[in-house]
């Protein structure tokens, strides 16, 4: 059975003025996604800003929002590093706190060769005893996971069982779903391609989009299960000049601007990253207007 199917949201996270951690927000965010449709979380990611966390603030954000969750929907915990070592051991301790899946990124600037990522994921699979998806997102780390190399993971050890797909290239996720005869727990890593993605077979999305639009997500995947692919595609349709303007700049400044201009003020970004340029968030407020979005 698939960690989650649907939406899960790559949750932002929340800092104060001081850059630490603004754990009120957060327990807020993740009770705003309990009640609006969103069928997971995963926290520390690309989105949560991990790369500028210290891995005490990780793991405490880790255990906070498992805290918090309580069970109400799955929590994924992003547990991916360069280092292998490190790897491992933030993936084990998030699994012991009982986080419900893993989020492994492959390791970055270093990079790897793919018999470099088949000893980097099976190390990490074997201390950490629960259910892994390998996140392949080349444009951000260098390193792509070839197909061959995804299903000699998924075939060969048993807590790897998925992958986020971030690569952009429909033709790679059609041959991953060719090689692992479909047997594999398949997720978007792009919000432009979730129906594109779902079309072959996928389980649902890792979604920047479910920030600003969890019920819109959330349907936008549970339609093309029940078998209305007209209304989900219309929904991926609709959502396109968002997500272009959710990803004008890297993420997540845009997302994190969104939501301000929500009324979910998430608080600054960590340095390198810098604020949004005032001509993409007026673009951005009209695209989120368009879409349906109430600003404050």
């Amino acid at each position: 059975m698939a960690i989650f199917t649907g939406a899960g949201v790559a949750i932002v996270t929340p800092f104060n003025e001081d850059e630490s951690i603004n754990y009120d927000r957060l327990d807020e965010l993740i009770d705003f996604h309990c009640k609006n449709g969103t069928d997971s979380i995963i926290i520390c990611g690309t989105t949560g800003e991990s790369a500028t966390m210290t891995e005490e603030e990780h793991l405490e954000c880790v255990k906070f929002a498992i805290e918090r969750a309580n069970g109400r929907i799955p929590v994924i915990a992003g547990t991916g590093s360069n280092c292998t070592r490190t790897a491992v051991d933030m993936s084990r301790e998030a699994a012991e706190y009982g986080a419900d899946g893993l989020l492994v990124v492959t390791p970055y600037y270093n990079k790897a060769t793919q018999a470099g990522l088949i000893a980097h994921y099976t190390a990490v699979a074997k201390e950490a005893k629960a259910p892994i998806i390998m996140y392949s997102v080349a444009s951000r780390t260098g390193c792509n996971i070839e197909p061959a190399t995804v299903a000699a993971l998924v075939r060969d050890v048993e807590n790897i069982v998925g992958v986020k797909e971030a690569s952009g290239n429909i033709s790679q996720v059609a041959k991953i779903m060719a090689l692992t005869d479909g047997k594999i727990d398949l997720y978007s890593g792009n919000d432009d391609q979730i129906v594109p993605i779902l079309s072959l077979g996928g389980k649902g999305v890792i979604s920047v989009l479910s920030n600003v639009a969890p019920k819109e997500t959330h349907d936008m995947c549970a339609r093309f299960f029940e078998g209305d692919l007209k209304g989900s595609m219309q929904l991926q349709i609709k959502a396109i000049p968002l997500v272009e303007q959710l990803f004008c700049e890297v993420n997540p400044i845009p997302v994190k601007k969104a939501m301000q201009l929500m009324g979910m003020d998430c608080g600054r970004l960590r340095m390198p990253l810098t604020e949004l340029t005032k001509a993409h968030e007026e673009a951005l407020a009209g695209a989120m207007k368009e879409f349906g979005i109430r600003l404050v």
